[in-house]
């Protein structure tokens, strides 16, 4: 048995000598697999298949950086749309303020008017008022010249009036 292990072992290393004593040819890396081209229209099914890959590839990129183009004007024309919008609430808050200031200084010079007539000359423009508008002014004035004013009204609208200055602040909040 010693003799027979020997004798194989010897032939095993044998072969191997005698391979590595020929030149031998080794496959080519890219041909050892399943899919291997081995003719030359197999080379060029498959480099045109690349080639169309390629193609496509080329495309979807020319449409993203379309894409990305339009984004791109569409963000900037946001951005100034957005500034002109801001610059418009600018403004309009602007009129919108100088509006208000103007109608209560309105309001303020047309209360002194009234405030500086003699009560029997402002008791019957108060009278033609309706009750609502003439509580508003009547609400602004110094107390001694509205009560000049409601003395000077006939009682039915001079009670109207009384009631409204009365109740406009009724449902105010207390707390």
């Amino acid at each position: 048995m010693l003799a027979l292990s020997g004798i194989l072992r010897l032939g095993s290393e044998a072969g191997s000598a005698f391979a590595s004593g020929s030149e031998t040819t080794r496959p080519d890396p890219a041909a050892t697999g399943a899919d291997a081209c081995t003719t030359p229209d197999d080379i060029a099914v498959v480099l045109a298949s690349l080639d169309e890959r390629e193609h496509r590839v080329a495309a979807r990129e020319s449409d993203l950086a379309d894409r990305l183009q339009a984004l791109a004007v569409a963000e900037t024309q946001i951005q100034r749309n957005l500034v002109a919008l801001e610059e418009a609430e600018a403004r309009l808050a602007g009129t919108m303020a100088r509006a208000s200031t103007a109608a209560e200084e309105d309001l303020e010079r047309l209360t002194s008017v009234y405030e500086n007539m003699k009560p029997k000359q402002a008791a019957p423009v108060f009278a033609a008022m309706d009750p609502k508008f003439a509580a508003g002014f009547l609400g602004r004035m110094r107390p001694d010249v509205a009560a000049a004013i409601l003395a000077g009204l006939a009682p039915e609208t001079a009670y109207a009036i009384s009631a409204l200055l009365a109740g406009r602040n009724a449902n105010a909040p207390t707390e």
